[in-house]
């Protein structure tokens, strides 16, 4: 028989910034906080390898906790109800997660792509170890100025420039099963205007965007926010990016109350 039990976590807030908190964290990252709090009534040998599920849904554990919401709650109340599972996991569905390194193998890896799309890996590249090892506590630990101090230099760009050379984003659907939609895109067009977040998504997400004499019938979520499509990209890269350097955007149904 499988050991589940319901979990209430308020992970997932809205901030100007992308902040190191628990909404942009991973789900990972807080398992030994779970662990201890069911040890009251699990039994060891019922205690394998732990996973979180939403209403059938197993929760990626690569996917930070903020992208989660949006793409499978952003409709319901707070504070978010997921399940924990200790046995079955589901192995189609989700990589396992033996430790926290690998946690951190994944983060630092999205960095490193996110800097490669901004400045050719210039930035990161500079950095030494204790830097990327910084940026990581930072974010394990909850501590911004940590985090920000080593972060603020992947979010700079040369002055003569109005932008990043490219934008590190991915688009998620929960109307396919196309993990993510992830293309180069500059966020200065050619004649020098800033490229915003529909022009973006008119070129790699059509259907995303309303016809203007037709229904709406999605929502543009980012952070539990749904931004106007008229926001620079640029802009949207600088403030709402999460740790990992990413624009994650989630494409949901249109709330039909």
């Amino acid at each position: 028989m499988n050991t589940c039990l319901q979990a209430y976590c308020p992970f997932h807030s809205v901030s100007p910034e992308p902040e190191p908190g628990e909404w942009v964290s991973y789900l990972t990252l807080v398992t030994d906080k779970v662990k201890k709090h069911f040890q009251k009534v699990m039994r060891q040998e019922d205690v394998s390898e732990i996973w979180f599920e939403y209403e059938g849904t197993p929760l990626k554990w690569h996917y930070p906790i903020g992208l989660l919401f949006d793409l499978l709650a952003s409709s319901s109340a707070l504070p978010w109800n997921i399940t924990v599972h200790f046995k079955s996991f589901p192995e189609k569905d989700l990589l396992h997660c033996p430790c926290k390194d690998a946690v951190e193998a994944h983060f630092m890896s999205c960095v490193k792509e996110a800097d490669a799309l901004k400045h050719k890996s210039q930035v990161i590249n500079e950095m030494q170890r204790k830097d990327h090892k910084q940026l990581w506590m930072g974010l394990q630990n909850d501590r911004f100025d940590q985090f920000w101090t080593i972060n603020r230099k992947l979010m700079e760009y040369p002055p003569e420039e109005n932008g990043f050379r490219y934008i590190p984003f991915r688009i998620y659907q929960t109307t396919t099963e196309r993990p993510f939609i992830q293309k180069l895109f500059r966020p200065v067009a050619a004649d020098g205007q800033l490229h915003t977040l529909g022009d973006l998504l008119r070129e790699v997400c059509p259907s995303a965007v309303a016809p203007e004499d037709g229904e709406k019938k999605s929502q543009v979520m980012i952070h539990g926010i749904e931004p106007l499509l008229e926001t620079p990209l640029q802009w949207l890269s600088e403030h709402l990016s999460y740790p990992d350097n990413f624009l994650h955007i989630s494409i949901v149904p249109q709330p039909t109350d």
